[in-house]
């Protein structure tokens, strides 16, 4: 099923929030490990047996993988351990941290980098070389890295879809910002809109991670669903309390970085009448959403629709606390 990973052992790895237990099964060693990248891979995962065996076949450059998982019922465990990635389990109880934080705070990283990766994200022969050289460079302790999203058959080239993601980062200098305390499974298990916050400067790279998600739209459906509670959820505690003010929080600043610059734009927009209608002409026309085709429409139609989600059950918490 692809390549085999260059780890020593084969890890099958169960860890609780109390305990952790690991089984070992040898493998065999190819790559001489003085050339893998010196990072520590970390992917959150639930039912990810369509996507991860891409993403896990491009990572045999780095020296470690970590998978995270929230009690796979398909082939998730299995997939990952054919390519050598250890396999952890993560129970959420709710609140903070969530799972990608409870990684970096829990787990034996042996590399002096951490990249955050999803299942559905591959890494490029490109970047994969560019990130050799800037882990080799001891001017930055963090890097963005681009995204360039595969929708529906299509690369996404218009409606505001060129992300970049604080992805890349030197091992206990990258802590998750904390945008809600009072959080629980509804809301999904790990970290949604929450970016890394890096000690130290950063810089951007220049190539891209694939992302190329071959869910079905069913499975994007539901878990936009949770991302909806979530982000209704933190507007709801910035509206009722002081907290938001108090936290290590990236702020919104059209000024600053994009995540910033995203941030304040959301904000604005939000607080409009009628946003998810005005959201989906910015990012349909103004951004040139529909040189996308039929994708572009649908992407953007989902992010409207989203938004005037995360605003009815915003309406729907204040109803309820009055």
């Amino acid at each position: 099923m692809g390549t085999v990973r260059s780890a020593a052992l084969v890890r099958g790895t169960l860890l609780s929030m109390t305990n952790i237990q690991t089984t070992s099964a040898p493998t065999t060693r190819t790559i001489n490990p003085d050339s893998l990248l010196p990072v520590s891979v970390i992917i959150p995962v639930r039912n990810e047996a369509e996507n991860l065996p891409r993403c896990l076949e491009s990572l045999a450059c780095c020296r470690e993988v970590y998978v995270v998982d929230s009690q796979s019922t398909d082939a998730t465990v299995e997939i990952a351990r054919s390519f050598g990635a250890t396999v952890v389990q993560f129970y959420y109880q709710g609140g903070w941290p969530k799972k990608r934080q409870w990684a970096l705070d829990n787990l034996t990283l042996d590399t002096p980098w951490v990249l955050l990766l999803d299942a559905d994200e591959i890494l490029t022969p490109e970047l994969a070389q560019e990130i050799g050289v800037a882990t080799r460079q001891s001017g930055f302790n963090g890097y963005w890295v681009p995204l360039r999203i595969f929708f529906l058959g299509r690369t996404l080239r218009h409606g505001g879809t060129s992300f970049r993601k604080l992805s890349l980062f030197r091992r206990g200098m990258g802590r998750f910002e904390c945008r809600l305390q009072d959080q629980d499974g509804s809301m999904a298990d790990m970290e949604i809109h929450e970016h890394v916050m890096v000690d130290g400067p950063t810089s951007e790279l220049r190539n891209a991670l694939l992302h190329r998600n071959v869910n079905s739209l069913s499975r994007y459906i539901e878990k936009h669903n949770q991302y909806s509670n979530w982000e209704a959820g933190v507007l709801f505690s910035e509206e009722t309390s002081q907290i938001a003010e108090q936290r290590n929080v990236i702020q919104p600043n059209f000024w600053g970085s994009q995540a910033q610059r995203r941030r304040w734009l959301r904000k604005k927009f939000f607080n409009l009448p009628g946003s998810p209608i005005l959201f989906f002409f910015y990012k349909y026309f103004f951004r040139l959403g529909f040189l996308d085709g039929a994708s572009g429409l649908i992407y953007c139609g989902f992010q409207a629709t989203q938004f005037f989600h995360i605003k009815a059950k915003l309406y729907e918490l204040r109803s309820r606390s009055g």
